[in-house]
């Protein structure tokens, strides 16, 4: 089992191949059979256009004698009318068989098995193989051979133990010396995980061969033929007389043949093997290869069509089996996987984010995909849980993803073989030598990882040299399949535990699942922003038309006091003359009130005012309110160059405003305030600092200074609304900024916020 199909017609005496890189076989070359059969190209009314050049040695009829002829000339009118009939059936394509009798002399008869097929380019072929004897296999036979093999496999779940059972019972059918079952990687290596046969040979059991062994076009002959014999490797191939197809004036594409010759290097393959005889039987699951059932005789030996048949039946009823066990412990993990992801889905889809639902429970993202770390990129934002790569590492990673990954899910068990920037090899393979990427709508992902896990492999010869250099007496290099199959060991490295195809499946299962939860969520903010922006219109109105209502009542209730103490002053006693101090005294806070309200309720949450601002400039003007303040206090301001950014000017005046005011009201007593102010460029914000040597705030009172009309002083010992640093807040977030203090009693307060670089 080796690199037939890819090499046929290659000259492997010129060429210097990198096997692995082939991807489809020269068909058209594959243009002569094996000698132990005779193969003939037929018209649809089965007239004969080409022969095998052997006809003479099996039939006793030259070939020059056959073409043209109608196939009445070998078989009897009886025989070639049933070919007709079958030609006319539905299922005809899968082929057509039967035993057939050909004269050789007068009352002397030779018996051949018999195929009718198409070949791939449409010509009609029929093949013909000597059998010695005029004996089916019975039915009965069979069905108590593969009855017995299959109620032995039912007494195991262990799948070597399995294939075990299977190649002894191949092996018991056909009586090859040796036989294995082979099971071919997702990588497209395979190894032997069971193996039957006489002592004298050598063993290749657990032993892995790599890809170019069997390469991906062999692979797909295995499925077009799913039984493939050669029974002599010494015998010299037949040509076809003529050489072209009359009709096509091609070579007839030979490839489903059974009776298509080897090429060169399989056969030497075999020879390196020591191997004279052999029989592949192909194993599929889904459609796909799973695997071979391989069978090498150290002598020739030909088996006969029946048997082989018989084989390939056993190979799919036995695999049925095999299929499923492996189908058992999938369905095992998936039923927990499917569990898993059901209660994530399900607290995303309660929670006001889908990431809180796929980390902050149990199971999470690691459980559901078995990795040691996680991370989702969302909104310009990093959450990650277990161990992951630095944020630039992500970063870089994240950008390889978007420009080489066109699908939603993506994996591989070793990012060291990837064109990423980061360097795996160094730093990040035992947190991140695999990968499992989702992606999510926006340029989003979700990042799962897996360590790096060290494994020895046992290889049958060296896998990196596939095909040996031979130099000739004449100095000419030639190449030819590797002689050694001695155990060969590599530690792989940089590589994780693969990601199986349920995992895979799940994958997707669950971005379909946070694509639908996301787009509800949207729907949903969608409409609560409409009825948030109904809202503030409604407040905004309200809090105009009440600020501009109770102006006027307020001014009345104001000028009638005054008006009172002015007229009946001398009449008033000293109660009288404080309660009307008082009233006035109310009525100017509530003015203060409704005026800090109406200011609070025109910042524009849009920043429909944004443009580009020298902070200079703003900040000077909010100086210049308190310059009679800072003179008679004798207050120290010390700021920085400032930069310019993208803002609304007049509300960046008035954030600068209401924090240096509050760094002149919450001075020490009898000492000069002292204020400085900072600017520091970030990687994606600009971070200003307002910092002051007051009486400063308690810890336990910190997060309630942005807390509307809350005050931790009287208005006795400061004077003021509450609401200063409530509108502070609100501009700041209206510029997509945060802003936070820290402070200590006795020790001074500074107050910190950020206005990102490119406000959009």
């Amino acid at each position: 089992y080796a690199t037939e199909a890819i090499m046929a017609g290659t000259n492997l005496t010129i060429l210097d191949l990198d096997l692995t890189k082939l991807t489809s076989p020269s068909i058209s070359v594959l243009t002569k059979i094996q000698s132990h059969g005779i193969l003939l190209v037929l018209q649809p009314d089965l007239k004969i256009l080409q022969v095998s050049n052997n006809t003479t040695e099996l039939l006793g009829i030259a070939p020059d004698q056959l073409i043209g002829q109608p196939l009445e000339q070998i078989l009897d009118i009886v025989q070639v009318e049933k070919f007709r009939v079958s030609l006319t059936a539905q299922n005809f394509d899968s082929g057509n068989y039967s035993k057939v009798w050909i004269e050789q002399s007068t009352n002397s008869y030779r018996i051949f098995d018999a195929v009718l097929h198409h070949s791939p380019d449409g010509s009609l072929i029929l093949e013909l193989e000597p059998t010695e004897k005029d004996e089916h296999i019975p039915f009965l036979s069979f069905y108590h051979l593969a009855k017995a093999s299959i109620d032995r496999l039912t007494t195991t779940i262990n799948l070597p133990a399995f294939g075990q059972i299977v190649v002894a019972e191949v092996r018991k059918m056909t009586g090859f010396d040796r036989v294995m079952l082979y099971k071919f990687e997702d990588s497209g290596h395979g190894e032997v995980i069971a193996e039957d046969k006489v002592a004298e040979m050598e063993s290749y059991l657990a032993l892995h061969f790599p890809e170019s062994d069997i390469p991906a076009p062999s692979r797909q002959m295995f499925l077009a033929n799913r039984i493939r014999v050669i029974p002599d490797v010494y015998n010299e191939a037949v040509e076809m007389i003529p050489g072209h197809n009359p009709l096509t004036n091609l070579p007839t594409d030979l490839t489903l043949a059974i009776l298509r010759s080897t090429v060169p290097c399989h056969t030497q393959y075999l020879l390196n093997m020591g191997v004279n005889a052999s029989l592949t039987i192909s194993l599929l699951k889904n459609g796909h290869l799973w695997g071979i059932i391989t069978c090498h005789h150290r002598t020739a030996k030909l088996v006969s069509y029946e048997l082989r048949k018989a084989c390939e039946l056993l190979g799919q009823v036995i695999f049925a089996e095999i299929s499923t066990i492996e189908n058992i412990a999938d369905s095992t993990y998936r039923s927990k996987l499917a569990q898993d992801r059901a209660v994530a889905i399900e607290r995303m889809s309660r929670s006001t984010s889908f990431i809180d639902g796929l980390m902050g429970y149990e199971p999470n993202l690691l459980d559901l995909f078995q990795a040691e770390g996680a991370a989702i990129y969302f909104g310009g934002n990093w959450i990650t849980i277990g161990q992951t790569p630095p944020p630039a590492a992500l970063e870089d990673l994240v950008k390889w993803l978007a420009k080489n990954v066109q699908d939603d899910v993506f994996c591989t068990d070793s990012l060291s073989l990837l064109d990423v920037d980061f360097d795996c090899d160094s730093r990040f393979k035992s947190v991140a030598s695999g990968l499992l990427a989702i992606s999510i709508p926006a340029h989003n992902h979700i990042l799962c990882f897996r360590p790096e896990v060290i494994q020895a492999v046992n290889w049958g010869g060296d896998p990196t040299n596939p095909y040996e250099r031979v130099v000739g007496t004449d100095g000419n290099v030639s190449h030819s399949p590797r002689t050694s199959f001695e155990l060969w060991k590599e530690t792989v490295r940089l590589h994780s535990l693969p990601w199986q195809s349920v995992e895979i499946a799940s994958a997707v299962e669950l971005r379909s699942a946070i694509v639908k939860i996301i787009l509800h969520q949207s729907e949903k903010l969608a409409l609560l922003a409409i009825d948030l922006e109904r809202s503030n219109i409604e407040l905004k109105q309200f809090a105009y038309v009440a600020s501009h209502d109770l102006q006027a009542p307020l001014n009345q209730v104001t000028s009638y006091v005054q008006l009172l103490e002015a007229r009946y002053g001398e009449k008033l006693d000293g109660d009288a003359r404080e309660f009307i101090g008082f009233a006035v005294e109310g009525v100017n806070l509530m003015q203060t009130l409704i005026d800090d309200v109406l200011v609070y309720s025109k910042v524009n949450l849009l920043g429909s005012e944004w443009e580009l601002v020298d902070v200079q400039v703003a900040l000077g003007h909010a100086l210049s309110h308190f310059r009679e303040q800072i003179r008679t206090s004798e207050a120290i301001v010390g700021f920085d160059a400032m930069p310019t950014i993208i803002a609304d000017s007049t509300q960046l005046t008035q954030l600068f405003q209401n924090l240096i005011g509050n760094a002149l009201k919450f001075c020490k007593p009898n000492q000069p305030p002292k204020i400085q102010i900072t600017i520091e460029r970030q990687a994606n914000d600009w971070l200003f600092t307002i910092q002051d040597w007051g009486i400063g705030i308690e810890a336990q009172f910190l997060d309630r200074v942005f807390v509307i009309f809350q005050r931790l002083h009287t208005r006795d010992e400061y004077p003021g609304s509450g609401m200063g640093l409530t509108i502070c807040k609100k501009i700041v977030e209206c510029h997509h900024g945060k802003i936070w203090v820290k402070s200590e009693l006795g020790q001074g307060s500074t107050f910190y916020f950020t206005i990102p670089v490119k406000n959009e």
